[in-house]
Parts: structure tokens; sequence; C-alpha cells
């Protein structure tokens, strides 16, 4: 949501600390404020402070432009009377902040009472409280039809204990989990995320033992809270989100993906295929032949090491296979490897394969099966990443097989580029949070993953690319430090603005680049190759390298450069895929296709250079099957 005047917003706990700032900051956008405070005489300087703010976008409106509601959130008539009241003067909520709150007056091992004024009097504030006004709010939202987003304030000590307050701590990780439940709302345009500031100098700040304040970074400065909330409302894609917000490491969303992963619950791919994917009722009418793009000659120029064939269908199906229509297939930089054979291994020669199916990775239908398999079904929707993806057919063992919702480009990038960048990240690069992440040709087809999942880490993400396009892209997906070497000096940039290296590099680019990434890893550092396009055409193909002095480099500063094969990985791609498709359909990922269309097999060579070409932006992908893609777009 764009903060712009006109927009209007209800704060709980307006007339202090937290609520206070950022009331005056909305008013400072010209939206319109309705303060919610227990103390009148606070709340109504705050009020006055807003209008003064929201004078310099309006005048003459008829209406105040931020009003006082005294009101006590542990009674519900109270905050019913308040959400009242703001519609009625602004005519709906757009934003709704709930900040509300105390901590425990008794320390909980020298109360004696029965709760009334200590610790259920903290539960109900800071917790049913919040609860009830997000009730309500959605409810607003919800009738009028219109985007909204809810801000509930959590703290960091609902995040991980706080021994002093153990009351505080658990109605705050009650904020926290409840708030984070309600991320489906988003299907109706109704975002509610939570902010987890650790200590702030506020009136219960100050309360705090100001030695363990010291420990832990010293205050965190409220104009990084109020740059928190606005990053909540601004981005689209948060919904059940949290935001953690330290001194020591800036602001971060918690979990991290690779934390969330541990307490997931991962679906079998059994139950997966058999309830949650559903199949197409299409009219799928096998052919007797088909065409597909097959290898025969062993060279790096995929257009002459490749040639349009046309092949039989042959039914019935085998045993335990699945015979799947492709819609589309991904194109690789890796595609001039294979045609040149460099992913056949063993004693028989490279040659002795020919001629061999062309392609890496594909989506589309399943359109027949054979005996034996149970648990895929035709007309349901699956990814493959076997050999032969340019094809209009292919026949693969069921176990091959990745159901998806829709054969959709967007499933297509998030194979092997996805899979390489999501599996290399956790695996090779064991990613954290709080880390300076290094991503080179950042806005192909896996960089772009790259860099998003990084971020989504919490992590200060820097990525190079080459044009005005495809730094634009890499702005739009968050990265922090867009290099665009058509533009700039990459080493320059790194040796000026990051002299400390890097934790992780995520490297494809090989030759001159690898050597620049070496040089730019930090302490500790891990250097990811997941491959070398720059070395992979060229008159003689790819040559290797000699980086002398690789060992004595690494091992003066405790480095590590891992390679990434995703082929070796293959029991995890399931898991990943899933929890890409999850990070999709949530709105926090996005997914560039490159715009440039390539229909039918015949177009298979000219994307294969388009790629090599430096040209493209994000994934490059052919529709196999054009009529059928239109079919499927209007489902």
């Amino acid at each position: 949501m764009e903060l712009k005047p006109g927009l209007s917003a209800l704060v709980t706990g307006g007339a202090s600390g937290i609520g206070k700032a950022l009331s005056l900051a909305l008013g400072g956008k010209g939206i319109f404020v309705t303060i919610v405070d227990f103390s009148e005489d606070k709340g109504k300087e705050v009020a006055s402070l807003v209008e003064k703010e929201n004078a310099k976008f309006h005048s003459n409106l008829g209406f105040p432009s931020a009003i006082f509601i005294r009101c006590d959130v542990t009674n519900t008539r109270d905050i019913a009377a308040a959400f009242e009241k703001h519609v009625a003067t602004y005519g709906g909520l757009d934003i709704c902040i709930n900040c509300a709150g105390i901590g425990n007056p008794i320390p909980f091992h020298k109360d004696q009472t029965d709760g009334t004024h200590s610790w259920r009097l903290t539960i109900e504030v800071n917790l049913n409280g919040i609860i009830d006004c997000t009730r309500r709010a959605i409810g607003i939202m919800q009738s009028m039809k219109k985007p909204g987003v809810i801000i509930n304030m959590g703290s960091s000590s609902g995040l991980y204990p706080m021994y002093a307050d153990p009351i505080y701590s658990g109605s705050k990780g009650g904020v926290v989990l409840f708030t984070r439940s309600l991320a489906p709302y988003k299907r109706q345009g109704i975002r509610v995320n939570v902010l987890c500031p650790e200590f702030v100098q506020t009136d219960m700040g100050s309360r705090v033992d100001p030695k363990f304040v010291g420990l832990m970074g010293g205050f965190v400065p409220m104009q990084m809270v109020v740059k928190g909330a606005f990053e909540l409302i601004s981005d689209e894609s948060k919904s059940g989100s949290c935001l953690w917000i330290t001194n020591r490491r800036g602001l971060e969303y918690w979990p991290s993906p690779t934390e969330e992963a541990k307490y997931m619950v991962r679906s079998s791919s059994s139950t997966k295929r058999s309830s949650v994917i559903i199949p197409l009722n299409l009219n799928l009418q096998l052919p007797h032949s088909f065409e597909k793009i097959v290898v025969h000659t062993l060279t790096h120029d995929f257009r002459n090491a490749t040639r349009k064939v046309q092949a039989p269908l042959r039914l019935p199906i085998k045993p335990n296979h699945v015979l799947l229509k492709i819609i589309y297939a991904g194109v690789n930089a890796s595609d001039v490897n294979f045609s040149s054979g460099r992913y056949f291994s063993g004693n028989k020669s490279v040659s002795s394969h020919l001629p061999f199916d062309a392609g890496f990775e594909a989506v589309g239908i399943i359109a027949a099966v054979g005996d034996a398999v149970i648990d895929l079904k035709v007309g349901t929707p699956a990814a493959i990443m076997v050999f032969g993806g340019y094809a209009e057919y292919v026949m693969v063992h069921s176990k091959h097989i990745l159901p998806v919702a829709r054969p959709d480009p967007e499933v297509v990038a998030m194979l092997t580029s996805g899979l390489t960048a999501s599996i290399a990240l956790e695996k090779a690069g064991q990613m954290g949070s709080g880390q300076r992440v290094f991503v080179t040709a950042a806005a192909g087809g896996t960089g772009q993953f790259a860099v998003q999942l990084a971020k989504l880490a919490g992590n200060t993400v820097v990525a190079t690319c080459g044009g005005d396009k495809k730094a634009q892209l890499l702005k739009d997906l968050g990265v922090d430090r867009v290099i665009n070497y058509k533009a700039e000096d990459i080493k320059s940039v790194l040796m000026q603005e990051f002299p400390r290296g890097f934790d992780i590099i995520y490297e494809s680019v090989g030759g001159d680049m690898f050597n620049l990434c070496l040089n730019a890893l930090a302490v500790y550092g891990r250097l990811i190759v997941i491959g070398m396009i720059s070395q992979y055409q060229g008159e003689k193909g790819w040559q290797p390298s000699n980086y002398a002095g690789l060992c004595e480099k690494i091992l003066a500063k405790s480095q590590t450069v891992a390679g990434f094969f995703l082929i070796h990985y293959g029991h995890l791609w399931q898991e990943h895929l899933d929890r890409l498709i999850n990070l999709y359909s949530t709105g926090k990922l996005k997914i560039s296709i490159d715009p440039k269309t390539f229909l039918g097999l015949d177009s298979v060579a000219d994307a294969v250079e388009y790629l090599h070409s430096g040209r493209s932006v994000g994934k490059v992908v052919v529709c196999v099957d054009p009529t059928f893609s239109q079919q499927m777009a209007k489902l």
C-alpha cells in the first residue's frame, strides 16, 4: 500500500511511545489519524500535533484530520465505539496499528495477587486487546471490500525469553503467533503483520536495567521502528510477516526460511499427489507421433548440434511410467554443455550416446499412465527435470514426476534455476541471517531467486548485472546494492564499499569474475560455484581455467569454495519446489520471465542463443504448445 495523503489510520496506544511516533509519522504523510489511548491529556496533544503535520497536505477539509478517542482496550465496548467513530469520521479504515501495551507491574516471583491488577491485566491489554482490535479492523475492511493493512506491536521478547518479565514475554509471543497465523487474509486484500523491536527509549523501555540494554546494543532508534512499520505497510508481499528490529542486526524478518523449514510439516509426495493436486478436465488426444529436439553431433554450438525429429508415440505406456504432454520448457546456459557431451560419464565414448534428447526441464499435463502407477492421474499438472524437455511429449518413470498446481512458465523458472538457488544457498552456502551475500549475473534465471531468498533470510544483498533494465529488475527485487558492470567497475565498487568482503558469494560467471569473487570473500566466507557461463562458448568450447594460488588463499582466511551440481540433490527437489511455490503463491517471491516470446520447438535454438547473448532479463522459456497454453490460461 502506498503511503499517500487521504488514507486513514487508527492507532491504539497512540498517545505515547511508539504509538505516538507512528501517529506523527503517518500525519507527516498526509494520512488522517485516530489516536486511541487511555490517557486523555496526552492523546489530545498528539492529535493536535498530527493535525499540524497534516496541514501541509490538507486545507478546508470540513472535518478534523486527526481525532482522539479515549479507550480502554480491555473493554470491548470502548473498542467498538472507537472503530465506529473512526469509520464515521473518515468513511473507512486503511491502516490499523495496535500499539497499546503495558509491562507487568509486579515481578512474577513476588506476585501474590489473583492477577486482577498485575499479570492478568498485562495479558488483557497486550494480547486480548490486540486480538479484539485486529478482529474489529478485519471486519471493517471486509465490509468495505477495500485493501487494508494491520500492524500489531509485538516485541523481541516475544521471539526469545525475557526472564525479567515472563508474563510480558508470553503476551508478546502470543501476539507474534496470532498475527503470523492471519497470513491467509491476504487473499481478501487484508495484510496483517507484526513488528518486534528490541528495547526502544520509551517510558516502558526506560524501566529496563541499563546494563542489560547496553549488552543488547543500546536502545533501538525510533526512526528504525517507523521505517520498519512503513516497510510492512508498503510492501505488498508482506502478510503474516514478523519484522525483528535490533541495533545488532538491523531490520530482519523472523524466522528465516531456513529456520521455518525446520518446523514446517511437509506433506509426503503421495499425499500431495492424491489430495492437493487437482487433475484438469482437458481434452487430451494422443497422436501417433510427436516432435522432439535431439543432439545429433557433439558441439557447443547448440544450433548445429541439434535438429528436430519425428518420433512414434509408443503405446501402451510402460509399467511405472508416465507420458507427459509438455507445454513449457526451460532454457539453460548449460544446454550448450549438454550438446557438447560434457554431462556423460562412464566407460562408453560420448559419441556412442548419439543421438540423445535435448532439454533439462519442462512442465505440462500427464497424458497417460502405465500399469502400477496409482498415485498419478491423467490431467495432473506436473514438472520434470530429466533429459528430453525439448519435446511435445516425454515418457518418464513416475518417480521423476513433480506434481504442481499449474503448468505455468513461473513453475519452469522454479525448476533448475529456482532449485539451484534454494538448495545451494542452504546446503553449500549454509545461509543464515545477518550476512553479506554477493550474487553474480543476478538478473538471470537463477540469480533472481538467489537475491530474493537471501533477502527473505534477512541478509544484505549485493548483485551484479549488465544493463539498465536488469539493474531495475534487481532493485525491484529488493537488492541493497546493484552493480551495473556496463556503468561501473565491479572491482572498484567492492573495494570501496565492501572492504570487509562477503560471507556468501553465489557465482555463475567464471573466468575473471571468479577471481574477483575469490578476492572479495570474507574470513570464513563460502563461495558457491554453480556454473561458469563466460567459459561455455567460444571457438574451442569450454576450456578449464587454472586458478594459481587458490589453496593458499582459502587456507589463509578459512574460506570455502564449494561446487554445486543440482543433479546430486534430487532427494531435495520436491521439498524445495514446494517451498518456492509457497513463497510465490503468498506473494513473498517474485518471478521474472523474459518477455521475448519463443513459440514451438523450431524456436529452441533461437532461445538458447538469445540466453547466451546476454540480453535476457529473467528466465527464458519456450512455449512448446502455444494452443494448449492458451487453453490453460482460460482456466
